[in-house]
């Protein structure tokens, strides 16, 4: 399932659905496509050793596979490219904010629907979802790391797509000022943050543990307001983490504005939670990198998807 709702017949984004579901008839028939794509949970090693167990670094190119990036590695230098893992956000170097591009030269359609990824990494996330989504959009991919985002944007360039564009921005200083000039509306946010770090393509920040360091976490209160501000009505928040610690600091946050967001399985049944409420399935169609990393070490993805209540039927 793809996060996103639409009102059909050239209406506008972020209404509601006349038949409840939440997606457009074009949207939930590509649902299935979407969701069949093989689940690429093991790999053995070429030489037949490991016991079975998988390269992660071989699972995430099956899994994107259709994207033929890998026909690009190398190109321009900017194949494997290594990176420090952590960043620290509040560091001198990113406390200033970027400047607002120009949006009808970075988009081809630079009023259509907009998805912003914070910390986006290696992009090949989002590039996914840019190329296989099936109703028009535009996606942003905030990334604290230059490097990683200059290959991303060659990629894109690569490929030919205009309708993604990645920065090299600190998303909690720039995110309001980016959102904000945006010319059309911002109907999904993700956050997708983790602690496994085990190669050098992480599209997650530190989750920084110690509570002293809590500070340096990407969803901050302001950056919480910034998102509630200008995602427009029934526009959906989605978060994920393999860090319990991480995935409740940033459930709790949108927990405490219940009067403005509710939580997906309130709304559209289709959504599964277990009995703590993380959502059972990644409703994007496609695994993040580290969502692979993770599942492969064994451990558990917490999810919750967030939808801004449409005030005009509420009230």
């Amino acid at each position: 399932m793809l996060g996103f709702r639409w009102s059909g017949g050239g209406g506008a984004w972020c209404s509601a659905a006349p038949d409840g579901l939440g997606f457009p008839s074009s949207l939930r028939r590509s649902i299935p496509t979407l969701l069949q794509r093989p689940s690429l949970t093991l790999l053995r090693s070429p030489d037949g050793g490991g016991g079975g167990a998988a390269r992660s670094a071989d699972v995430v190119e099956l899994e994107y596979a259709d994207l033929n990036l890998k026909d690009l590695y190398g190109a321009g230098h900017l194949g494997q490219v290594r990176i420090r893992q952590h960043v620290n956000p509040l560091s001198s170097a990113f406390s200033a904010p970027v400047q607002v591009p120009d949006w009808k030269a970075v988009f081809q359609g630079s009023t259509l629907p907009l998805m912003v990824d914070i910390g986006c990494g290696s992009g090949r996330f989002l590039i996914w979802l840019a190329k296989n989504f099936p109703e028009p959009r535009n996606y942003l991919g905030l990334e604290i790391r230059q490097k990683l985002v200059q290959r991303s944007q060659f990629w894109v360039n690569e490929l030919g797509l205009r309708n993604i564009y990645f920065m090299f921005a600190n998303a909690s200083v720039s995110f309001e000022r980016l959102v904000s000039s945006y010319p059309g509306p911002l109907t999904l946010v993700s956050t997708l943050v983790s602690i496994f770090i085990l190669d050098s393509s992480s599209e997650c920040p530190d989750p920084h543990f110690k509570k002293r360091h809590h500070k340096r976490r990407v969803l901050q209160k302001p950056l919480v307001d910034s998102i509630s501000k200008n995602l427009c009505m029934e526009g959906q928040v989605f978060l994920q983490s393999d860090v319990l610690e991480v995935a409740l600091d940033m459930r709790n946050q949108f927990d405490a504005r219940l009067d403005e967001f509710e939580h997906i399985d309130t709304i559209d049944p289709n959504f599964l939670c277990d009995t703590q409420g993380w959502l059972l399935h990644n409703p994007m169609g496609i695994r993040t990198e580290r969502e692979i990393h993770a599942e492969l070490e064994g451990a558990k993805i917490f999810r919750r998807m967030y939808q801004k209540r449409n005030r005009r039927l509420s009230g």
